[in-house]
């Protein structure tokens, strides 16, 4: 399968999905996993038994795991294939390189094909038991659920700046984003549709999902510790993230550059002030030159500097998006349609 069959013909159209069948009376409500993975050969087997073994106690759902290879450099594709290869319910898309944790959550979206899509990552820190209470609530009649982190098993630095951040964000943000939460939510059959028609490259998947309206819930969890591996989320890649959250769903930035350059202005207009009046009211009292220069010249270059900086970041995305390039490309699709599959675990 090719990256056409797949994503948009045009930036501006929503992708095609494959045509889901009409439902058949007592036909089991089929829920999509998207699970995007970057070199996690060491965690996946892991994973995969834990998830299988939690949707083995709901006989009444059927399911698909749409893998989604982000241009891993470990082991991790050879052990998908083998997923893909033992059970019938996997499926693989494997990037052509490595485009991006949120991008990969897009190309599973873009395939999935369930009543109800679950997103969540592969490293065992989202309990795979807990997507079940999603889709509990989602059967309830809630169209967004969202996964709240209750407790993290974190360092005390990333608990502390991501408690931060998610309240600093939702103070600045132009919509409600729920705060304490990742990536770990289900989206309803017709939500997942709707947010395929997004199709901005600096994505802020959680934002643009709060964007959307539709009945949303929470489900509180207490996040586990990685499995195996390190954090594919450092301090670059968080600080990218949140600079994206911001730059998506604010112009806070831009309007503190104004309220900063009246600031400046003011201080500025103040000096005027005191050096004029010292020089006709207090002549024998002289103004000092070079320090008061030097203090000026580094404070305005400093601040301009700052500005362009932001300025910079909100071009940067107008650059990136008239751009008009694929979200990704896709090397090859492994293992068939969920509705495409024979025998008692077809739909």
């Amino acid at each position: 399968m090719t990256q056409q069959d797949i994503r948009p013909p045009a930036r501006t159209a929503a992708p095609v999905r494959p045509a889901r069948p009409e439902p058949r009376p007592g036909r089991r409500p089929l829920i999509s996993y998207v699970l995007p993975v970057y070199n996690e050969q060491d965690g996946i087997a892991a994973f995969h038994t834990a998830l299988t073994a939690a949707l083995a106690e709901r006989p009444e759902l059927d399911y698909e795991l749409v893998y989604v290879n982000d241009g891993s450099s470990d082991g991790s594709l050879a052990l998908l294939r083998e997923l893909a290869a033992d059970d019938g319910h996997v499926r693989v898309v494997d990037f052509a390189r490595n485009f991006g944790h949120q991008i990969a959550i897009t190309a599973g979206l873009d395939i999935a094909v369930g009543d109800a899509v679950i997103v969540m990552d592969t490293d065992l820190q989202d309990p795979p038991r807990i997507s079940l209470e999603l889709v509990d609530a989602w059967r309830e009649g809630a169209e967004i659920v969202h996964a709240r982190r209750r407790s993290r098993q974190d360092t005390a630095f990333k608990r502390a700046t991501a408690h931060l951040y998610y309240r600093v964000l939702r103070s600045c943000a132009e919509v409600d984003i729920p705060l304490d939460t990742g990536d770990f939510r289900l989206l309803d059959r017709r939500v997942a549709d709707e947010l395929r028609r997004y199709r901005e490259r600096s994505r802020f998947v959680r934002g643009i999902v709060a964007s959307m309206g539709f009945r949303q819930t929470e489900v509180a969890f207490d996040r586990d510790e990685r499995f195996a591996g390190e954090t594919k989320y450092p301090l670059r890649k968080m600080a990218r993230l949140a600079i994206d959250g911001v730059t998506s769903f604010s112009t806070v930035p831009l309007r503190m550059i104004t309220r900063l350059g009246f600031l400046v202005l003011l201080l500025s207009l103040a000096g005027i002030g005191y050096a004029l009046a010292m020089k006709f009211f207090r002549p024998d009292i002289t103004v000092s030159g070079w320090t008061m220069l030097m203090v000026v010249v580094l404070f305005l270059g400093g601040t301009q500097m700052l500005f362009l900086g932001v300025l910079g970041s909100y071009i940067g995305r107008i650059y990136g998006e008239v751009q008009a390039r694929p979200l990704y490309l896709v090397r090859e699709v492994i293992g068939s349609r969920a509705d495409e599959r024979e025998g008692p675990g077809g739909v």
